[in-house]
């Protein structure tokens, strides 16, 4: 069961959409194609080709260009055609971020195609998304899919259907809900109901698959949005201008017609975050991976459609981060390891140097190897790992004794949204220095 739903937040807005007169054309015969992503922390991780270079885009239904990260580190071959120097803004602060806005890409998605595609091209080291979730990530893709084709996002086999408007047929379904859906700037939105203990509020929502978390809600006092007495404080993910931070609560309930979620995740963002989201006046917040993956979607921009049905994940329990640990891949660390490549009977190997004096043995049984190395980049104030002793740059080797090179980004985090009172024991590398540490997951809410 996936539990997370906290950890990366891509909310990028332009202020004018450009609608290109070339779109996405399927080439093949059916005029729809069917292609495999990952699911990572909620998100979708989608192979795309850019000018031929095979890279690892975010499906985002909350930005209205494709983006690229890091682009010094993907590849030779992706050439960038016309560039110009643009200023970005996004969520996490009042500062604008450089890039670079290229014409005339070729971008592929299965035998999806479009010829002249405009890109923005980033190149701040610390907008690399993959370190934080463990995976490569090249870039985010969102509203020039969707309005050229009618998109279907199947959560509970991971794969993606996209269909040329012409060619789709809306098939009667009784266990299904369709939504009317609302535009602002190319993002589309939502109308649900949450209940807060007390009574029933309609809230209209960005529709955002780029956000990990379940569901954000803007406070309003006149409305009744808020967190009330019960909360924490928490980092809540990164945006296109750095780091966001807000209150951690849960809601009663969360309805969308007659699919109902009780016990629900809830972010509040620090007003200064969302200055742009908040442009939309009519905006309450956001839907995000956390919901949105317990239904399978028709995304159907054409027609102002949105079709759900629930899924096999649709009563997974929401769950908190009890540990107040957020973890980034970074880099790799060298490991000793048993290599059972080698046979038994042979148990060192000589290696003669100018003189016999000079003799280097190593132990045969092993090998020395490249692994994935995690590293503490937030740590919540006053949480169970904080007072325990942790700080941010430490390296976790083991958990609960088992190696961490062993296991991905997301199995690891896990461990930290286990149940209340489980034990944590943690071996780090502070500095070249190996330390433990021990504590016990807690009631965030305490």
């Amino acid at each position: 069961m996936n539990k997370i739903g906290f950890f990366i937040l891509f909310f990028c807005y332009f202020g004018m959409i450009s609608y290109s007169q070339n779109n996405f054309v399927v080439q093949n015969k059916q005029k729809s194609d069917k292609i495999r992503f990952s699911l990572i922390n909620n998100l979708i991780i989608v192979p795309i080709e850019v000018n031929g270079a095979k890279l690892s885009f975010l499906l985002d239904t909350g930005v209205s260009k494709p983006m690229i990260f890091s682009f010094l580190n993907i590849s030779d071959s992706l050439e960038v055609k016309n560039p110009e120097t643009i200023f970005l803004r996004g969520f996490g602060s009042e500062e604008y971020v450089e890039a670079l806005k290229s014409d005339n890409n070729i971008l592929k998605i299965g035998d999806a195609v479009k010829m002249q595609q405009d890109l923005y091209i980033i190149f701040n080291d610390e907008l690399n998304f993959g370190p934080k979730l463990g995976v490569p990530v090249h870039g985010i893709i969102g509203f020039d899919i969707f309005k050229d084709l009618v998109v279907e996002i199947n959560y509970s086999k991971k794969y993606l259907r996209l269909t040329e408007t012409d060619a789709f047929k809306h098939k009667k379904c009784r266990k299904c809900e369709v939504f009317n859906l609302e535009f602002h700037n190319g993002k589309p939105y939502i109308k649900g109901r949450i209940n807060n203990g007390e009574r029933d509020i309609v809230v209209k929502l960005l529709i955002d698959t780029g956000s990990s978390d379940a569901l954000w809600l803007f406070e309003n006092d006149s409305l009744g949005i808020s967190p009330g007495d019960t909360f924490f404080q928490d980092f809540l993910g990164y945006g296109l201008s750095g780091s966001v931070y807000g209150k951690r609560s849960e809601i009663e309930s969360f309805s969308l017609k007659h699919f109902e979620l009780n016990k629900v995740n809830v972010a509040y963002p620090d007003p200064e975050s969302i200055t742009i989201a908040k442009q939309n006046k009519d905006r309450n917040g956001s839907l995000a991976g956390n919901i949105l993956k317990r239904f399978n979607i028709i995304l159907d921009y054409n027609n102002g459609i949105i079709t759900l049905k629930k899924n096999a994940n649709f009563n997974d329990k929401f769950s908190y981060n009890r540990s107040g640990i957020e973890l980034v891949h970074e880099g790799v660390r060298v490991v000793k390891e048993i290599d059972n490549s080698i046979s038994s009977n042979r148990n060192v190997l000589g290696i003669n140097a100018v003189d016999d004096e000079n003799t280097v043995i190593l132990d045969a049984h092993y090998k020395i190897a490249l692994k994935p190395s995690y590293t503490i980049a937030e740590l919540r104030k006053d949480s169970p790992a904080e007072r325990a002793g942790l700080m941010i740059g430490d390296v976790i080797l083991t958990v609960n004794g088992k190696q961490t090179h062993n296991f991905s980004l997301q199995d690891i985090t896990h461990m930290f949204y286990d149940d209340i009172g489980k034990p944590i024991k943690l071996k780090v590398d502070r500095d070249g220095m190996v330390l433990n540490y021990e504590f016990e997951l807690e009631d965030v809410f305490k």
